[in-house]
């Protein structure tokens, strides 16, 4: 099942995607180009994870982290599907991550790897926009790169009970129509399980939290004028145009 949520006429609607139309409580049908998206759900913390596929690692010349390498990501960066990515005067070089997005169903604390999954409610997709200008230091969380407002979009779904194994699933990112990125979540360093029986270790997960896993290699500039289109198979395809800061 593929959940939104979106505003058409004046209205917040929390809905379904069924057949190439959104579905509100109601059962009435909405075209999706005529209605305001919102994220399909209320995160609560968001966490990043770095460096989690081997060649992402070497194409930016960093080793591979001999744990996950977490960081958050603010609430403040999210940014519903469609909505325009800002970019940052005085920055140089924006690129873009395509990921797949775990969000979490009910506490966790302490959860084996092998029961990891009977806590998830579903996943969506994200994109964890970076400002390369301001990666300083690989031992410094990159806050001020990736916390930036806007640079967080993720959706257009919450997709539930359809992904049979998130280990299993391509990631694509187009800018413009051109394919720039492309890589399989089998590659993950560290695969969904792990990175939730780890963090669930030392911090208590707790329902839509939202746990990022992570870009294989492929990213490169992204510029105002420019659009994203990030696809993660079988969650749909989260747009957003990217605009100069005012």
């Amino acid at each position: 099942m593929k959940l939104c949520r979106f505003i058409a006429r004046g209205r917040v609607h929390h809905g379904v995607y069924r057949e190439g139309l959104l579905l509100d409580e109601a059962g009435e049908a909405h075209d999706p180009e005529g209605v305001t998206w919102l994220l399909p759900f209320t995160p609560g913390k968001v966490i990043g994870v770095a460096l989690n596929y081997a060649d992402h690692a070497e194409e930016l010349g960093l080793a591979r982290p001999e744990e996950p390498a977490l960081f958050w990501k603010p609430n403040s960066s999210l940014l519903p599907h469609k909505g325009a990515v800002r970019y940052p005067k005085g920055v140089g070089f924006v690129h873009y991550e395509v990921e797949l997005a775990v969000v979490v169903g009910r506490p966790m604390r302490r959860v084996r790897a092998k029961d990891a999954l009977d806590y998830v409610l579903g996943y969506t997709i994200a994109n964890d926009l970076v400002a390369r200008d301001h990666v300083t230091s690989t031992f410094r969380p990159p806050i001020r790169a990736k916390g930036r407002d806007t640079f967080g979009p993720l959706g257009p779904f919450l997709v539930v009970d359809e992904v049979e194994d998130p280990q299993n699933l391509w990631l694509r990112a187009y800018v413009n129509g051109e394919l720039r990125q492309e890589g399989h979540t089998s590659r993950m360093l560290f695969s969904v399980v792990e990175l939730l029986e780890y963090i669930a270790e030392f911090m208590t997960l707790e329902p839509y939290d939202v746990l990022l896993t992570g870009t294989p290699k492929g990213i490169s500039r992204v510029l105002p004028g420019d659009a994203m289109r990030l696809e993660v198979e079988g969650l749909g395809a989260l747009e957003n145009p990217v605009v100069e800061e005012a």
